[in-house]
């Protein structure tokens, strides 16, 4: 498909997700509990998809690769070499909020 709104469902229903390198796809996979794999686009300028599929990598928490490399990725991959990923905190970052506005 080409647009959901929402994914949750089918991240429920996933044994594996492979999905671009976009922050918000990793991360609502990631934190869903599924192991994910994430194909770079090479073509974007200044890849930062690149660079969050390489932090989350050596974090241990996906594999990574390009259109050429998936095959290769998924025949060598072992996913119980998967770390989970930690829950957020957003209460960390309501508190580093007020202490910036000064509501502490």
């Amino acid at each position: 498909f080409s647009f959901k709104d929402s994914l949750a469902e089918d991240l429920r229903r996933a044994d594996l997700v492979i999905s671009h390198a976009g922050a918000g796809s990793c991360l609502e996979t990631l934190e869903a509990g599924k192991p994910l794999i994430v194909v770079i686009n090479e073509k974007l300028m200044n890849n930062h998809q690149l660079e969050l599929a390489k932090q989350l990598h050596r974090d241990g928490h996906v594999y990574y690769c390009n259109c050429s490399t998936l095959l290769e990725t998924l025949q060598s991959m072992d996913l119980s070499t998967l770390k989970p990923f930690p829950p957020g905190k957003p209460e960390k970052f309501a508190l580093f909020l007020d202490e910036v506005v000064g509501l502490q």
